[in-house]
């Protein structure tokens, strides 16, 4: 992972990489909203909901390759690997924060 990933983004996708759904649970704030496939997941019940999903239908792990910050944000850019069509794909992984917890993630 890139050196320069913010404490939080990197136990994310350190949490990830193990699928330790608890552990992913706690980088996010209470109000999060995580975007992926076109969805929307408001709060942390509907995250651990799509978290638990994702691990179980596509067995994926992520490895960052580029971080940028932005105003208020980090984008990462990886490659997932997993049991999708056309694995592995680059991503873009565009965090939000709200006093050191992830507020908002947008996948794609």
């Amino acid at each position: 992972m890139p050196a320069r990933l913010p404490k939080v983004v990197a136990a994310y996708f350190a949490a990830t990489n193990r699928h330790d759904v608890p552990a992913m649970m706690a980088t996010f704030s209470q109000r999060a909203v995580v975007r992926d496939e076109g969805r929307e997941h408001r709060g942390l019940e509907a995250i651990r909901q799509w978290a638990e999903e994702t691990i179980r239908k596509y067995d994926f792990s992520i490895e960052a390759e580029e971080a940028t910050e932005t105003d208020g944000g980090t984008i990462v850019t990886g490659q997932v690997s997993g049991t999708f069509p056309g694995s592995p794909l680059r991503i873009r992984f565009s965090f939000s924060f709200d006093h050191e917890k992830i507020s908002r993630l947008e996948i794609g």
